[in-house]
């Protein structure tokens, strides 16, 4: 289908931010998707990520939106993280509906951090139906200790290569066990459970990263697709994350609530086949909003 990418230069909080509109010759939907970007990256994303995936929804009539966050890519002011965009998405969302009023409704589309600010955003705003969630970012310290011994040092005392490093004699056992009692140490940081930690969570939302995005998710009345990686340390902390809570257990078991998993994918989908496995799942949950 027929599709045109229009540049738009709009304000948020006084400052000048840029985004792109991939905008259908014939809309499917009413729904439009706002691609809201992690950090630190820019509205292409990673191997043209986010380029082809706007123009790959375009092309089956969903229309589009791609901006950069303040302090990022074109876009002016200083530098920001995921904590700090809410009314830059906002202001992405008002931009798009004024550029095609056809969209009744969004869905919040994120990777990594954008996964978590998709989560701190979307409960705010009744346009918001629905987010795309892809291995969303949870890192704790003691989260990461934990993922390490668990997906990565469990996994290579068994592995070929290792066992040819140590029959070799390149194996540097006080390096390696320096290293491991360090995460040792961090894993233990935490005297609560994570079960503990994220029931403690109140309204309006607020506390620690996974608090907030439990919260928030809590929050939203629309509809979630979350996708994970299989080789990704990110996505195995928020996979691990959930194992440990009944309330993150809960969440995802709800009818509102599709998982996906691409066992062999990377952090970003680098691949041309993961990315577009992604594509489709999007396209198909977005039609079904």
């Amino acid at each position: 289908m027929e599709q045109q990418e229009t540049p738009h230069i709009f304000n948020s909080n006084n400052q000048q931010l840029l985004g792109i509109a991939h905008t259908p010759a014939e809309l499917f939907t009413d729904v439009g998707v706002v691609i809201v970007v992690g950090g630190p990256q820019y509205r292409v994303g990673s191997h043209r990520q986010f380029i082809l995936l706007a123009r790959s929804l375009a092309a089956y009539g969903i229309p589009v939106f791609r901006f950069d966050y303040h302090g990022m890519g074109d876009s002016d002011g200083a530098k920001s993280d995921f904590n700090e965009v809410q009314h830059d998405i906002r202001s992405a969302i008002d931009e798009f509906q004024q550029h095609t009023p056809a969209i009744k409704r969004v869905a919040l589309w994120g990777l990594c951090d954008a996964a978590s600010a998709s989560l701190f955003y979307g409960y705010s705003d009744e346009r918001v139906c629905g987010m795309v969630l892809l291995n969303p970012w949870v890192r704790t310290e003691e989260g990461e200790a934990k993922a390490y011994l668990k997906h990565y040092y469990l996994q290579r005392m068994f592995s070929k290569e290792f066992l040819l490093k140590v029959l070799s004699g390149k194996f540097n056992p006080f390096s390696s066990l320096s290293s491991l009692f360090g995460f040792i140490s961090k894993a233990k940081k935490s005297n609560r459970s994570q079960s503990e930690v994220v029931t403690a969570v109140e309204s309006p939302c607020h506390g620690g990263l996974r608090e907030k995005m439990l919260c928030g998710f809590q929050r939203f009345s629309g509809k979630g697709l979350v996708i994970l990686s299989g080789d990704d340390l990110t996505s195995q902390e928020f996979q691990d994350m959930v194992k440990s809570s009944k309330d993150w257990q809960a969440l995802m078991a709800e009818k509102r609530v599709t998982v996906k998993h691409l066992h062999e994918a990377n952090h970003t989908f680098s691949r041309q086949e993961w990315r577009a496995q992604v594509e489709d799942w999007t396209r198909d949950w977005v039609k079904a909003l």
